[in-house]
């Protein structure tokens, strides 16, 4: 299949690089036309570039702190200006960080929902009036996509504050849903609960234990004896984003090779 989302309009929050990169590439083969935020705009740029390279006119590349209220506000204003409206908010920065609930500094504990959580709520609250009009505007339908983690479905001892904030995208990502429905706007609105994926986010235990390592400690706890690769991320957040997905809202992926099942 191709043009899945052809006509459509997507945001990409933390699009410079690993799951952020993988989802904006897919969405602009398939059709989209792709606005990549990321505090790092030398390196979205460059994503942009090499995106427009295959498929002219498809994407641009917008400095974002997805912390900041103003800062949502000026980059949708920014994508609607681009390419006049907006259907597809993928909510995807995000950091780790955190061990134990006893060893956890507050202040780190704040960091990671403020990043991981708060960015969710702030990109959800300030795109749904922008997808809206846009959904009515075009015919086409909007989605949300809220990039969470198994770890917001399954607890680890030393994750506390990942395990939170994550937990919290995929139970808001239900509120939205509802509301989005109830308000008739539509707008449907999932997360997606990736297991260990090959990015930037392993770095430090590739770091530790060297690449080859590194992965195969993870797949042994993997059922099917492996860990992803982004584009596996990026296939659900397409399906999600597209229309194939119109009778499906509140609810969540699990891309996770069968750990939430044992």
């Amino acid at each position: 299949m191709t043009g899945r989302v052809e006509g459509k309009i997507a945001l990409v929050t933390g699009g410079a690089q690993g799951l952020g990169e993988a989802i904006g590439r897919m969405l602009a083969r398939e059709g989209a036309r792709v606005a990549l935020s990321d505090l790092n705009l030398e390196k979205a740029e460059a994503v942009a570039a090499a995106i427009n390279a295959a498929h002219p006119g498809r994407a641009i590349a917008l400095r974002q702190d997805v912390t900041d209220e103003a800062g949502w506000v000026a980059t949708i204003d920014a994508v609607v200006k681009a390419f006049g409206g907006l259907h597809v908010l993928v909510n995807n920065a995000g950091i780790s960080g955190g061990t134990t609930v006893t060893e956890t500094p507050f202040e780190l504990w704040k960091k990671v929902h403020e990043v991981d959580l708060d960015s969710v709520f702030l990109g959800c609250k300030y795109a749904i009036p922008a997808m809206a009009r846009t959904v009515k505007d075009t015919g086409l339908g909007g989605s949300i996509v809220n990039i969470s983690s198994i770890a917001g479905i399954i607890a680890g001892h030393n994750t506390a504050a990942y395990n939170s904030a994550k937990a919290a995208v995929r139970h808001l990502s239900k509120s939205v849903a509802l509301h989005c429905a109830k308000q008739q706007t539509g707008i449907r609105s999932n997360s997606v609960h990736p297991v260990f994926i090959k990015t930037p986010i392993l770095d430090p235990l590739v770091d530790r234990f060297g690449a080859e390592e590194a992965y195969a400690k993870l797949a042994r706890q993997v059922p099917l004896g492996q860990i992803g690769e982004p584009d596996d991320i990026a296939y659900a957040v397409l399906f999600l984003a597209s229309d194939e997905s119109k009778m499906i809202t509140g609810s969540e992926i699990k891309v996770d090779g069968g750990i939430s099942a044992m």
